[in-house]
C-alpha cells in the first residue's frame, strides 16, 4: 500500500530521478516554459514551487541594497542570502547554456536568475501569505510515438523574454 507516500518514481532509481528533476527544474528556470509529460510536469511543479518559495521568502532582503546597511545588518542579510542560495543550488544546476535566436550561445547562472529575476515577481504574493501558485500546467495533445500525455509547464508572471 502507498499510504502517505508522496512523489512519483518514474521507473528510475533515486539518483537518476533526482538528476532528471534537477535538469527539468534548471531548464524551466532557464526558459520559463517547457514541454514534458504530464506526470513529470506535476512532479516538477512541486520542486520548482519550493525553490521559488525559498528565494521569495527572503522578502525585502532579496532586493535591499547592501551598501546602504550597517555592518551588523549587512552581515545578517548576506548570511541569509547565501544560505538560501546554497539550499536552492542543491536542486538546480549551476549554469545552463541558452541558444539565442541569432544562433549565439550564452551561459546563464540559474541561481542568480531565480533570485534576481523570478522570485521578485512573487514578493507581494509571499507578503500576503499566499504561498504557491507560481506555475501553470497546460495539457497538450498526446505524444505521437508512444501516446504519452504531454503538458506544458510555465512560470507565471511577467518575464523579460515576453
Amino acid at each position: 500500500m502507498r499510504h502517505r507516500k508522496s512523489g512519483r518514481k518514474f521507473g528510475r532509481n533515486t539518483p537518476h530521478r533526482r538528476a532528471m528533476l534537477r535538469n527539468l527544474a534548471g531548464n524551466l528556470v532557464l526558459h520559463e516554459k517547457i514541454e514534458t509529460t504530464d506526470a513529470k510536469a506535476k512532479e516538477l511543479r512541486r520542486t520548482v514551487e519550493r525553490l521559488i518559495t525559498r528565494a521569495a521568502r527572503l522578502g525585502d532582503e532579496l532586493t535591499v541594497d547592501i551598501g546602504k546597511l550597517s555592518d551588523e545588518q549587512r552581515g545578517e542579510v548576506v548570511a541569509r542570502r547565501v544560505h538560501a542560495q546554497r539550499l536552492v543550488a542543491r536542486d538546480l544546476p549551476k549554469t545552463l547554456t541558452k541558444t539565442n535566436s541569432d544562433g549565439s550561445t550564452e551561459e546563464v547562472d540559474l541561481v542568480y536568475k531565480l533570485f534576481h529575476e523570478i522570485a521578485p515577481r512573487f514578493l507581494a504574493r509571499i507578503k500576503d501569505k499566499k504561498g504557491g501558485g507560481y506555475t501553470r500546467i497546460t495539457k497538450l495533445n498526446a505524444r505521437r510515438g508512444d501516446n504519452a500525455p504531454m503538458a506544458m509547464i510555465e512560470i507565471l508572471g511577467e518575464s523579460a523574454a515576453e
